[in-house]
């Protein structure tokens, strides 16, 4: 516990149309953790949030462009420090706990530790995000490995040298999975504390839509299998392929079997161009996996000397 007290720590509060919360939020952590530096980054609130969150004592920035991805890449690169605190502005999150992230990031050296939320899924979120946290968490764990419960925690800690080889690219609520994806690929040391989770306290509105944002996280989620894992992306569409030229072609080889001769001229000359589009596609996921190892590669590089 003792050994975060000469580093400085950054709390990093996304916030758009929080006046009603981000006050408490502000102090709460003010509280949780002394000395470390609050900072609200408004984007494009049409409520007082900014003036509220000053008022609380936080330092206020802005980001116009819209979206929570859009505003933890300005926090990123603008605030300097040793540890990072990232908390949305909803006072959903217990800012008692932010000392057990900060002190588990430290004592074990992990860059990045997650506050999972305890009893989310089940108590404090409409049926469908509760039944999207569940399927995209199961889809997560499949395609890029086990080191998270809750891709979508908005709570979490950082190292510096994190924070500051992050490549962040998302412009909305799927900044967490590239987070996760980040880890997960580099192999970063990391770790989940399960944390209490609260609903939203009355007159604050939640800005995600079930819909909308699950399509952008699925969506998500496929570019970035297509960017860190394109032999298994390009190679199942290329399988997928061959095993529809088989498939097509089959009446074609038992007609020539039986009678020496190909009648379906069309039908052979689809399974050909299909069979040779499948095969290239393949190819391409080998080309760019290696592409992809030397990205890796790289970015390790970065992130070892920063």
């Amino acid at each position: 516990m003792l050994m975060a007290r000469d580093k400085t720590i950054a709390i990093l509060i996304p916030c758009k149309n929080e006046a009603v919360t981000i006050a408490d939020v502000v102090k709460g952590f003010r509280k949780s953790v002394p000395g470390a530096t609050v900072y609200v980054y408004d984007n494009n609130s049409t409520d007082d949030t900014a003036e509220v969150a000053q008022k609380a004592g936080a330092i206020v920035g802005r980001e116009p462009r819209p979206g929570k991805g859009n505003v933890v890449r300005r926090m990123f690169s603008e605030v300097e420090a040793d540890i990072y605190v990232l908390v949305d502005g909803d006072d959903t999150y217990d800012a008692s706990q932010a000392q057990v992230l900060i002190n588990k990031l430290v004592e074990e050296g992990d860059d990045m530790v997650v506050g999972a939320r305890l009893g989310a899924q089940d108590k404090h979120q409409r049926k469908g995000h509760a039944f999207g946290n569940r399927m995209f968490n199961v889809l997560y764990s499949r395609l890029f490995g086990q080191d998270f419960s809750d891709i979508f925690s908005g709570y979490r800690v950082f190292s510096r040298r994190f924070v500051k080889s992050f490549p962040a690219v998302s412009a909305g609520f799927e900044i967490e999975t590239e987070l996760s994806v980040h880890a997960s690929q580099l192999r970063l040391p990391v770790a989940e504390l399960a944390l209490p989770y609260r609903d939203r306290p009355d007159g604050s509105e939640s800005k995600l839509s079930t819909f909308r944002d699950g399509a952008r996280i699925l969506k998500t989620i496929i570019v970035l299998l297509k960017e860190y894992k394109p032999f298994y992306f390009f190679g199942a569409i290329g399988l997928a392929g061959m095993l529809l030229a088989v498939l097509l072609a089959i009446p074609v080889f038992i007609e020539y079997a039986e009678t020496g001769l190909v009648s379906r001229f069309p039908t052979a000359i689809l399974c050909t161009g299909i069979m040779i589009v499948s095969m290239l596609t393949v190819t391409a996921g080998v080309v760019l996996d290696s592409i992809r190892r030397m990205r890796a590669e790289i970015k390790r590089m970065f992130y070892n000397i920063t």
